[in-house]
């Protein structure tokens, strides 16, 4: 029997402070987009870079951290799956979004002081996850 696998792995930065919202039940989500870069010299020694943006979410507890302790520009290793939903808008147009669900999360990057607390790099694994609700 075969097997599949949905595994992604990213090491960003922060591209917008996290949103977390509640579903109908409670349960806590939050959102936020993780810039990836890249840089190569081409043939003729001319440097580029290439920026792609990711949207994460996250569910219960590790939404909760992340978004207590997550902020704009900060870096972060995200660990999850990939997910693409499919809805229709308000005008009957159908939309498609991919986003990266949140299994683990480490801060790489020193998160601000809160509070009296030491800053440090800290790791938040996570799998309580379900469907988007909305």
């Amino acid at each position: 029997m075969s097997r599949g696998l949905n595994k992604v792995m990213i090491i960003g930065h922060l591209g917008r402070d996290p949103e977390m919202r509640h579903t109908p039940s409670g349960r806590s989500v939050t959102s936020f987009s993780v810039a990836t870069s890249r840089n190569w010299t081409t043939a003729e020694g001319e440097r580029r870079t290439e920026t792609e943006w990711f949207n994460v979410v996250a569910w219960g507890s590790l939404a909760e951290i992340c978004n207590q302790y997550l902020k704009k520009g900060q870096q972060v290793y995200i660990e999850g799956r990939l997910q693409t939903r499919r809805w229709e808008d308000e005008e009957g147009n159908k939309r498609t979004a991919t986003e990266i669900v949140a299994r683990e999360m480490i801060m790489l990057s020193q998160k601000p002081e809160k509070d009296g607390e030491p800053a440090g790099d800290e790791h938040y694994p996570e799998n309580d996850e379900e469907e988007f609700p909305f």
